[in-house]
């Protein structure tokens, strides 16, 4: 019984010594919501959710963290994504813990929150967070009239500058698929394309869903932004079927993904 005492008080000793640093907001949220919150002791910027993270002291953007800083704060664990292969290897260097995660696709997403869950002992938890993945799958409307869709990221006024567009190999265009629709981008080129309204008119998509955040874009006239949209020549404009959504969590490549599966698909089909 003693020893069974000491072994336990060993394991909880070693999971209250956890510092672990997140690289992405993504990250943060997926950490949270396996219930590790409390061993996170920094985050990168626009690390928004849940509330409690706004109060971690950030170690810089998440394409380009401070690396003085995470080594300063003596973390067990430094969790980041793919595009952060640099920075890994530098604090590898240093001796520290590292763990890579790809989150693009639905199913990388649902693989990283096992791996993740795995390292830091929340497998039982990650299970639910999967499940309700795979719930919204299930669950999400097929269109009965499938169309083409592109789903642009932010809202502008001036169609002329750079317009970016969900691409191949991305949870947003595994939900058009999910949704029973087709991506309006054909190209291989990129995952997230960039074009101008000339690219646009050649898509010619039948449905155009716009991603805007009131907290970033907070100074867009949506009434002009709208506007400019439906003067482009598209079948969207025709058939008046262009619209705005704006969720917090809809560009976050983490278990709440879910949310987004349901709430695209209901976008695509009314």
């Amino acid at each position: 019984m003693k020893t069974i005492f000491i072994a336990l008080l060993f394991v909880l000793t070693l999971s209250a010594n956890e510092r672990i640093i997140s690289l992405s907001p993504s990250i943060t949220e997926i950490i949270y919501a396996l219930e590790k919150g409390d061993s996170l002791v920094a985050t990168s910027a626009y690390s928004l959710y849940p509330k409690e993270a706004q109060k971690l002291p950030v170690v810089g953007g998440y394409e380009s963290p401070n690396i003085e800083k995470i080594i300063a704060l003596s973390p067990t664990l430094v969790v980041a994504q793919s595009y952060n292969q640099t920075i890994l290897d530098k604090l590898e260097h240093f001796n520290i813990k590292t763990l890579k995660l790809n989150l693009k696709t639905i199913d990388e997403i649902k693989k990283s929150i096992n791996i993740l869950a795995k390292e830091i002992g929340s497998t039982s938890i990650a299970n639910k967070l999967t499940t309700n993945i795979d719930n919204a799958l299930l669950q999400a409307p097929k269109n009965k009239n499938p169309h083409s869709v592109m789903i642009v990221y932010g809202l502008h006024e001036d169609l002329r500058n750079g317009i970016y567009i969900a691409g191949h190999n991305i949870f947003f265009e595994d939900i058009i698929k999910e949704c029973g629709n087709t991506n309006a981008y054909t190209s291989d080129m990129a995952s997230q394309p960039v074009l101008n309204y000339e690219n646009v008119i050649a898509l010619n998509p039948q449905q155009i869903i716009i991603l805007h955040s009131h907290a970033t874009e907070k100074h867009v006239d949506v009434d002009k932004a709208l506007k400019a949209w439906y003067q482009l020549p598209t079948n969207a404009s025709k058939n008046k079927q262009i619209s705005i959504v704006d969720e917090d969590y809809l560009h976050i490549p983490s278990h709440r993904v879910a949310q987004t599966i349901s709430r695209l698909c209901r976008e695509m089909n009314d």
